[in-house]
């Protein structure tokens, strides 16, 4: 066996050398074959130990056939692979790199269940938490199976504080109503270890292990890290019960055993004999890890579709974090440069899609579809500080791409996250169907030089919190002619389409259309400046449809926030937090058009905030009060080129914001632009597939008008 694979390492590196530029790679090929077109090889690995054996460092191309290759392990590039390899498949059949194994075999028990054993779950720990029937996510086993129960009250004791923000070791006991947990009863014992509880609190998720339950007294124990003090356990905060058995009810529910034993209740029209099941295993598709000195330069990856990535919740379950800041992605780079994605798919993930994280630069990922993600889409630099004094991630470039259908395992994920990073280009995406936050940028909350907070990396491997006097890195970062919509669908609070945190000079945010962004509770904003957002640009985009307003301000300085549109919030239009000994920010040459709900919220006549020469208008009249007082009495003071009149859009209503007429916004000096440039470019094709199918958009619609009271236009 040894002479024939020294023979076909030698029979690969004379075929190569012979042609020196292709490796081809087919779902018949096998790895100890030469990687020609008559004998492809059947990995991208393969391909890799090939391509590493041809002398010299002239660019290779890694020929893909269309077809699924399952993985069992996968594609590492490391500082090793120095030379331009360029990864292409089909641009119409794009070959699949599965991390998932299929699953067969199934028999169809007196309950109408599919029913199969997978003898591996219990021999080799091959356990899994997504399953996907026919290219669609089941749901894991989960009661109630619509919306959540609530925690009555809660209690926590300390074991051991330690030196961090909150406890290192705590128990909490959550009090909930018996009945909603009534189904506890029938858990086999086997099973509890496994029985885990996600909570939705502000704009956090947490996911922890039941450790022991009282049915008769309504109560729930965990242990693990202490609680958050600011987004603790407590009354009203939601929660549901997952993977037991018990909870199996519902079409399209599924639950494996330790044991092995996979039970699913099939969806309409679904037969065991044509549904192709699978199940993710691998957590990582591609690792790009290159080194401090010798970072991993020059690859492409072009018309390759990555599916099938797997998350499994760690013992201690996962603590809060924002935007889901801690969890990985099945594509992860670090120390990697002009890598670029191009016409690729990342779909069925558990995780993020893509993670551009400890020191990448000048890479980009463009015109590729993200679908159906666990967590949230794009990941660009890392959520702390390190000592090192390396540069932070920088020119990540994110163009014309499709991210949909985020938070599936992670409600918190966000869209596109920029952490410590800088000049990074966001553009001409369409980011649509989240749960949460659009866009985020930066990752410090508060000002240098009063002291701020922000997270590092801890002893044990967690994300923790710190506070001093530091300059955040995440500067000069643009984000334009984005189409960000229908984010939110009433689970979490605290959102923005477009969220900043921290200092960041020199970022612009422009010509991006937002609209349908619905909260929970508190916080659906289109345009969020968060804790310490400093010296940031905001102009030329269209927001409308809200729950919580256009825009809002929490506390920063020196924003400039102008030649904006801002139509029909729910409940407010503009909002503004905290008063500060600053300017804190300038409203200029923007045009306010509201229908009902206050136009202005919070203390904007007690700070420092220059507003003037901005269009107001309300259908109808009555309902615009400058913070209780009629505009005559307001301009005094504020606004005193600013205008109250119809700006004269063509039919708002039918989200029409062209102009009748320039005669208004002449007066205000704004400048018109065009909404319809932002979002995906290119084919027809290509901009259909953008679009949410309709039966999704009412949906929505029907969330919004089932827990709306107030009035809007827009839903008319």
């Amino acid at each position: 066996m040894k002479r024939i694979v020294l023979f076909s390492f030698f029979l690969c590196f004379i075929r190569i050398l012979s042609s020196q530029t292709i490796i081809y790679v087919s779902v018949n090929g096998y790895d100890s074959a030469p990687g020609t077109k008559e004998q492809p090889v059947g990995s991208l690995t393969s391909a890799l130990e090939c391509i590493r054996k041809i002398p010299g460092n002239e660019p290779v191309t890694v020929r893909i056939a269309s077809g699924t290759y399952y993985m069992d392990q996968p594609l590492r590039l490391t500082e090793k692979d120095s030379r331009p390899i360029f990864f292409e498949g089909d641009s119409l059949y794009k070959p699949v790199f599965s991390g998932a194994i299929a699953v067969s075999g199934w028999k169809i028990n007196s309950q109408g269940w599919w029913t199969c054993h997978l003898p591996e779950v219990e021999r080799f720990g091959l356990y899994f938490e997504q399953f996907f029937v026919k290219g669609v996510r089941a749901t894991r086993a989960r009661t109630p199976d619509n919306e959540w129960f609530m925690i009555k009250s809660s209690s926590e004791q300390i074991h051991y504080r330690g030196t961090a923000r909150s406890p290192e070791y705590a128990t909490q006991r959550l009090n909930v109503n018996p009945e909603d947990i009534r189904s506890l009863t029938s858990i086999k014992e086997d099973e509890l270890p496994d029985l885990t509880a996600i909570f939705y609190h502000k704009w956090d998720n947490t996911r922890k292990r039941i450790n022991y339950f009282s049915v008769d007294s309504g109560s729930l124990f965990l242990s693990g890290k202490g609680m958050k003090s600011w987004n603790p356990l407590e009354t009203g905060t939601r929660y549901i019960l997952e993977n037991y058995k018990g909870a199996l009810s519902m079409p399209g529910e599924w639950f494996l055993s330790r044991k092995g034993d996979l039970f699913y209740i099939p969806r309409a029209g679904e037969k065991p004999e044509t549904a192709q099941c699978f199940a993710p295993v691998l957590k990582q598709l591609v690792e790009i890890t290159g080194a401090v000195v010798n970072p991993v330069r020059n690859k492409t990856f072009r018309n390759i579709s990555f599916q099938h990535s797997a998350n499994l919740m760690p013992s201690a379950g996962d603590d809060p974090m924002q935007v889901a800041a801690g969890i990985d992605a099945a594509i992860q780079l670090d120390f990697a440069e002009n890598i670029l994605f191009d016409n690729c798919e990342v779909m069925h993930t558990g995780n993020y899609a893509v993670s551009f994280s400890r020191a990448c630069h000048s890479s980009e990922m463009r015109h590729s579809y993200l679908y159906d993600l666990g967590a949230g889409g794009i990941k660009i630099g890392e959520p702390f500080l390190r000592d090192d004094q390396l540069p932070v991630t920088s020119e990540i470039k994110i163009d014309n791409n499709i991210i949909h259908h985020t938070g599936q395992v992670f409600p918190c994920g966000g869209g596109v996250v920029v952490f410590n990073a800088s000049n990074n280009k966001i553009t001409h995406n369409e980011i649509s169907d989240l749960r949460y936050t659009g866009i985020s940028l930066g990752w410090m909350w508060g000002y240098t030089d009063s002291g701020l907070i922000t997270t590092y990396m801890g002893n044990q491997g967690a994300l923790e919190y710190k506070s001093g006097h530091i300059v955040s890195p995440a500067i000069n970062n643009e984000v334009a002619y984005n189409h960000i919509h229908h984010i939110g669908w009433g689970e979490l609070s605290d959102m923005g389409a477009i969220y900043t945190l921290g200092e960041s000079p020199g970022t612009h945010i422009h010509n991006n259309t937002i609209h349908d962004v619905y909260s929970y509770d508190y916080g659906g904003w289109g345009l969020y400046t968060d804790e310490g957002s400093s010296h940031i640009l905001i102009e030329n985009n269209l927001v409308y449809g809200c729950k919580s307003g256009g825009f809002h301000q929490h506390y920063g300085k020196e924003n400039i926030i102008r030649n904006n549109i801002f139509a029909f919030g729910h409940y407010y239009q503009l909002q503004f937090t905290r008063v500060e000994p600053h300017l804190s920010f300038s409203f200029e040459r923007n045009i306010v058009l509201m229908d009902c709900g206050v136009l202005l919220s919070g203390p904007w006549d007690k700070a420092t905030i220059k507003m003037d020469r901005n269009c107001y208008w309300s259908l109808p009249k009555e309902n615009l009060s400058f913070l209780g007082t009629p505009f005559n009495v307001w301009n005094k003071n504020n606004d005193k080129h600013s205008v109250v009149a119809d700006p004269l859009f063509k039919n708002p209503y039918a989200l029409n914001f062209e102009f009748k007429s320039n005669q208004i916004i002449r007066k205000i000096g704004f400048v018109p632009f065009d909404p319809k440039q932002a979002g995906v470019y290119g084919t027809s094709e290509w901009k259909t597939k953008a679009l949410l199918p309709q039966e999704m958009l009412d949906e929505f619609q029907q969330i919004v008008l089932k827990r709306e009271k107030q009035c809007s236009g827009i839903y008319k």
